[in-house]
């Protein structure tokens, strides 16, 4: 692959991997990282890219592997401070926790409504605008605030 068509296909990724970063690791500094991370990892295996289907699915799926690396990782570090907890249900579980979350959460976003899901993820995941949005999907902002409101009310419900 080359560097201009690494620039095209994955550099545009950046800003949608930053916020599934954030959402699992719950830290700018540490997102960030682990964003950075990946661009290196899938840089350093850019002649292997040119096969891949979907960068952007692929880069999502190396980025949730990456970030629930750093989570068992810092779980490992906090061990070996304190002594480990014994009780069920501790912070041994967090990192379990997380990507169940998360599925919980993509499971959620599968089961709305085409528009809802549709505005969700444009707005949520693409950072789009609303001005944006209203001028790809035909709709009034008003309207998009609607159904964005009910898209997060239902993800919000089935927590």
């Amino acid at each position: 692959m080359t560097e201009r068509t690494f620039h095209r296909d994955y550099v545009p990724l950046a800003e949608t991997l930053y916020r599934i970063a954030f959402y699992m690791l719950e830290s700018r500094a540490e997102a960030e990282d682990a964003v950075q991370e990946l661009f290196l990892k899938l840089w350093e295996t850019r002649d292997r890219l040119d096969e891949i289907q979907s960068p952007k699915a692929y880069s999502i799926r190396l980025l949730k592997n990456l970030c629930l690396n750093r989570i068992r990782q810092a779980q490992q570090l906090r061990f070996t401070a304190e002594l480990p907890e014994t009780e069920a249900g501790r912070p041994q579980d967090e990192a379990l926790d997380a990507r169940k979350r998360l599925d919980k959460v993509l499971e959620g976003i599968k089961a709305l409504p085409e528009r809802q899901r549709e505005i969700l993820v444009l707005r949520s995941f693409e950072g789009r605008s609303y001005a944006e949005i209203a001028r790809q999907t035909g709709m009034s902002q008003a309207t998009l605030r609607v159904l964005l409101a009910r898209a997060r009310k239902t993800l919000k419900t089935k927590r």
